[in-house]
Parts: structure tokens; C-alpha cells; sequence
């Protein structure tokens, strides 16, 4: 593996397009980086695989973008970030460069959940890998330990999205099936945590189905604020992130299928590269 040490663009890596949803936001606030988004298109999702296979994919992924000049790299995607991350962390970068970083999207949210939730009850809707991981669980519980915490799992919430299907008809069932299954959990959830990047494209059902005055939170806001406040603390790592005001965008599937579905996203055309990863 040859490594650069000149300053590169901010990498955002997700096994699909719902990292789009982070990206966007840390662009509208913080437009004056680079950045280099990529998807594992081909491979996801991630929801419903092991924690080895999604660790060895998040890994590839994570190598491939080192590679191409990121010193930063955020886990856009909660799957890879409650199954990978802490062992990237641990295993890996000790030994890829210890200089380098990469960060998950699950501490940032629990960070902010304690100023957000009123009666300390909260709801996550996630895919089942997340779900099963318990991340939100434990991350919430060390900052929050007063706050309970339920959760389910929303399997067919992301290829509603993945397939255009969002604003259809037959979403309906589906999205109001898990909230109200989350509800009857803890009927006192009064704030619930979209803890999938793909969800805020169907917040209009989802905010048909939540109770009235429950809040509900989206990711990207509260990730690009945390990044912005880590480069405060952190000045050797922001140094090492050029200033282009670029976006670049890398799939592992086809070039095509990828600009239309960000479209979804970004509501923007883009330019985008297709990829190998470990395969």
C-alpha cells in the first residue's frame, strides 16, 4: 500500500447511497474541503451480514480510499459504523498509520440525544445489523445512562429507497408497521433516531405515522457539526484535509444506476468512477 502524506480530500464511505444524506450536509457546512464519497453499491446492503464480512468490506473500503489520499474518513453508514469501526481503530490503523483517521456516525448522535430528549425516552430505527449490534444502546448508555432506549429493526425501509419507492403508495405499510411496533415498545418514546443514512428520504411517511410532538432526528446535521468541532480540537488532522471545495464520487457498481440514484440524494447531477474492492 503507497500512502501519501500531501493533504487530501475528506473520504465518506457507505455501503450504498444513504452516506449521500451525510455528505450533503457536510458540504453545506463545510463547502471549503475536498471530498470523496464512496459506495460499495455493489455489495450492499450491509444491514443483514455478518459483523467479519461487514468488517472486511468496511476495511477494503477504507484502504482503498487511504490509497487515493484521504487522511479522514467518516463511516457514513451506521451498519459499518456499529460493526467496523471500533476495529479499524484498534487493529488497523496502528499498523496502516497511526496519523490517520477514520470516524462513525453513532457517537455523534448519541453526543447530542441527551439535549434533544425531554422525558429520557428514546426511540432507533434502524437496519438489523445496527439494531443487533446494540451500538446506540451502549453509546447512549455511557454518555446518557439515565436514558432508556428501544429499538427496531426496519428491514425493508432501505430498498424502499434503494428502489425509488419512497413516496409510493406501498410504503406506507411498511413505515407505519415498525413505528407503531416501536411506539408499543415504549409508548413514552418522545424523540426517535433514524439510525440509517437512507431514512430522511422517507421522513413524509415517517412523519405521518410518529405521534404528534415526538421529534424526530436525522443524522447528517448532527455529524457535520460534530466533524466541524473535531477539527477544532483536533488541527493536525484538519490540516491534513486540502481545500478545493471538490466533490468526487466512486461506486463499485454501475456508473449509470449510481448518477440516478444520487439524484435522489443530492437532487444534483454528478460525475462518478467505477471501482474494485478486494474482488
Amino acid at each position: 500500500m503507497t500512502l501519501t502524506d500531501k493533504p487530501g480530500p475528506i473520504g465518506v464511505f457507505d455501503s450504498g447511497y444513504g452516506g449521500l444524506t451525510i455528505l450533503h450536509r457536510m458540504r453545506q457546512l463545510m463547502p471549503q474541503y475536498d471530498y470523496l464519497y464512496l459506495g460499495d453499491n455493489a455489495r450492499t446492503p450491509y444491514g443483514t451480514r455478518s459483523f467479519d464480512v461487514v468488517y472486511q468490506f468496511t476495511r477494503e473500503a477504507v484502504i482503498k480510499l487511504f490509497e487515493m489520499g484521504c487522511h479522514l474518513i467518516i463511516l457514513g453508514c451506521n451498519t459499518a459504523s456499529a460493526k467496523a469501526l471500533r476495529s479499524l481503530q484498534q487493529i488497523d490503523l496502528p499498523t496502516i498509520d497511526p496519523n490517520r483517521r477514520v470516524l462513525g456516525i453513532i457517537r455523534p448522535t448519541a453526543e447530542v440525544i441527551g439535549s434533544l430528549t425531554r422525558n429520557r425516552h428514546v426511540g432507533i430505527l434502524a437496519t438489523e445489523g445496527t439494531i443487533k449490534s446494540e451500538s446506540y444502546n451502549l453509546e447512549i448508555s455511557k454518555l446518557h445512562p439515565d436514558i432508556k432506549v428501544s429499538g427496531v429493526a426496519c428491514p425493508f425501509w432501505v430498498p424502499l429507497v434503494e428502489y425509488n419507492e419512497a413516496d409510493s403508495p406501498g410504503a406506507d405499510y411498511f413505515v407505519k408497521k415498525r413505528i407503531d411496533e416501536l411506539m408499543a415498545l415504549d409508548p413514552d418514546i418522545d424523540t426517535i433516531v433514524l439510525g440509517c443514512t437512507h431514512y430522511p428520504l422517507l421522513m413524509p411517511k415517517i412523519r405521518k405515522y410518529v405521534p404528534e410532538g415526538v421529534r424526530i432526528v436525522s443524522q447528517g446535521e448532527y455529524v457535520a457539526i460534530s466533524l466541524s468541532q473535531y477539527f477544532m480540537r483536533n488541527p493536525a488532522i484538519e490540516s491534513k484535509c486540502s481545500k478545493g471545495g471538490s466533490c468526487h464520487y466512486l461506486t463499485t457498481e454501475n456508473t449509470e444506476k449510481f448518477k440516478e440514484s444520487a439524484q435522489m440524494f443530492l437532487h444534483e447531477p454528478v460525475e462518478v468512477e467505477k471501482v474494485t474492492l478486494g474482488y
